[in-house]
Parts: C-alpha cells; structure tokens; sequence
C-alpha cells in the first residue's frame, strides 16, 4: 500500500513495511521493533506529505480508538480520556452531544486525537492548550507509557516541544499513546458566547447565545466554504489543510506591512515589576525597556497579495492553491509529491521576495525538501 492511499493530500511512496497497531500493547511492541530502522507513526495522514520514492523503513499507523470520562477533574468539568488514534471530529462531535465545552470550535478538524497536541492544533479561538490536561507518551528508545502534564510540552503558537518543525528535530522525540481533557459542563441549551474570538469568527454579538451544536454546525460550514472538510468529490480537500503557518514577527516588521494585512497580537502586555534595596536606593527610577512585542500576520493574505491567487498552478503541474483558500495546497488529481514541493517552493519564494517574510510549511515532510 502507498502513502498516497493513506493521506488526504493523496501522494507518496510505497513503505518497506506497515505495522497496524489497534492497542497501546501493539503500539509499543511495534515500536521496539522498528527501532533500530527508520520509521515514523501515522495517523489520520492529514498533516503528512511524503516522497513519490518508496520509504526504506516502517511505518507505523496507530489505530487505536475510543474515549471514555474519568475522575479527577475541577468543579463544573468533566474530564475524559481519549485514545491517540481516535478520529478527532468523532470525538468533538460527542462532547457538543455531551454538552462538553471547549473543542466545538475545532469541528471539522481532520486526523486523530494523538495529533491535536503536538501542533497544538485550534480554531476559531479554541486551542487543545486550553482543554490539554497531560498525555501519555513513549518517549523514543523507551517500552514505557508516561503520563505527562500538558505544562511540560512547551505548547505555543502551533508547534509544541514534540514537533518536528521543517528541517528540524522535535525537542522531545516521543510518540503520543493518548491524551487527557477537562472540559466544562455547559449543557445542550443556547448559552451566551464568552469567548471573544469565536463571537468574531461566527458574527456574533455578545448577547448573542447559541449551543454547542450551533456553534458546531457553524464553524462546518465555514470550513467547508473553504475546502477544508474533507470531502471526496471536492478535490479541494485533497490536502493537508494549511500548508503554511501564519508567520510570528516582531511588531515593528508587521508595521511595514500594509495596514489591510491581517494581524493578531501574540504576546500579552505585562507590566514590569522593579524591586529596590530602600537602604542603597537613589530616589531614582530607571527606565525599564519594554520587551518586543510579537504579532501573527495571515500567511494566506502574503500569498494572494504576492500576486498567487486561489486556484494558482504552475505550468503542466496537477498541483494547485486550492480554489477557495491560498493557504492550501491541493491535488488536482494525480499530482507527485515533487509537483506540491515546486509549488510550495515558489508560493515561499513570492511571498520571501514582495513582503521579505519566509513562510515556514506546517505539514510533517518524510523524504521531501523545500
């Protein structure tokens, strides 16, 4: 079986081996095995672009599935326990059934659970940093599951200490056997909308009240309008989701940019705290320099405004700019992995050349370079 037969961007080689782990015994067994070759685990293949060559190694698809509630959690939440290879949408869709609040902004995600903390995956103001209580982890090298507090992750932004960001090594290399929440006990009834960020998304006013479901069956057809609900017949889902991160820059680089450029602060403002010794103190108060502050600009805004609109191929290429959304790059129907990378290439070059910012890809590249 061929990678492109397990990823929705529908490219990639043939591996020497494929190892199916439906339990964490076999998943750990499976990885003892392959540890002396190379190899990397699968999921839901949503976030993976690999070579055309075949891949000299194992690969290791982790099937496990299911969720279930567990003890533990605060007053006025419910904390669950959910299986790495759980398809994550199934889940989402469960706890909005459940009344469960704090991933319904995340419907429509594709992939499976294990995946959500390792770029710390979110939308619509949600991220899994704000529901993640631990994971269970094996670390490489290791035949042990750990329990390990989402504190100890390093997740930001996107990325978390167990990415491998492009042309990088993950800071912690481990493979993720299942993940832990909290989240609140809401109900199914309308409720108003605390969050900010999902009111703006959905347009909605703060007096606005809706439920859980509401706000899922909204945020699917946002993401569908932008070709990223996974959808056979829609080749614009022939993807990995977003290609590109939204780029992190000082604010002094984003104020160069044009003022229609999309923009959101990073960093929260803390006020520096100055601690004196009263016996040796002068009376005066240095100036302290406030720290850089950091704003994310929208990369799909530096794609269409570097002259790459929706639906851009190169010449004779099967590879495009999804027709309802830069930030994706697509199958058009049998496109190699090399016609993704050329376009991925020249999508970074444009965008590197008229704003002077290098779009970092998000997708995990096994035997692909940029």
């Amino acid at each position: 079986m061929r990678l492109a037969d397990l990823t929705t961007m529908g490219v990639g080689g043939e591996p020497s081996l494929i190892v199916d782990a439906y339990s964490r015994e076999q998943l750990v067994a499976a990885l003892v095995d392959a540890a002396d070759d190379d190899w990397f685990v699968l999921g839901g293949g949503s976030n993976l672009l690999a070579a055309d060559e075949p891949f000299d190694g194992t690969v290791i698809r982790i099937l496990t599935s299911g969720f279930a509630p567990i003890d533990g959690a605060p007053e006025g939440f419910q904390r669950v326990s959910v299986e790495a290879g759980q398809n994550w949408d199934e889940f989402v869709a469960w706890t909005v059934a459940e009344g469960l609040q704090g991933v319904e902004a995340m419907s429509g995600i594709p992939g499976t659970a294990g995946a959500a903390p390792i770029q710390n995956v979110g939308a619509y103001g949600q991220e899994i940093v704000q529901t993640l209580v631990s994971v269970d982890l094996i670390d490489e090298g290791s035949s042990e599951i750990v329990e390990v507090p989402a504190a100890e992750l390093g997740l930001g932004p996107r990325t978390s200490d167990l990415k491998r960001h492009y042309g990088e090594e993950p800071i912690r290399n481990a493979v993720i056997a299942g993940i832990t929440l909290d989240l609140r006990v809401v109900g199914t009834d309308p409720t108003p909308v605390a969050d900010e960020r999902i009111r703006g998304a959905l347009s909605l006013l703060e007096t606005d009240a809706l439920s859980l479901a509401e706000i899922r069956d909204r945020v699917l057809a946002i993401r569908a309008s932008k070709g990223m609900v996974l959808d056979p017949s829609d080749a614009d889902t022939r993807s990995a989701g977003s290609f590109f991160n939204n780029p992190i820059i000082a604010e002094a680089d984003a104020r160069r940019l044009p003022a229609e450029c999309p923009r959101w602060p990073v960093d929260e403002v803390v006020e520096a705290v100055q601690v004196f010794d009263l016996a040796t103190w002068d009376g005066q108060v240095p100036r302290v320099a406030a720290p850089a502050s950091r704003v994310k600009v929208s990369a799909a805004w530096l794609i269409e405004n570097s002259g790459l609109p929706k639906g851009f191929a190169l010449h004779g290429s099967r590879a495009s700019l999804s027709t309802k959304h830069t930030l994706a790059i697509t199958n058009r129907g049998g496109a190699t992995a090399d016609e993704v990378a050329a376009l991925a290439r020249y999508v970074r070059t444009r965008v590197a050349s008229e704003y002077g910012i290098t779009l970092n890809p998000e997708p995990v590249f096994v035997g692909v370079e940029l």
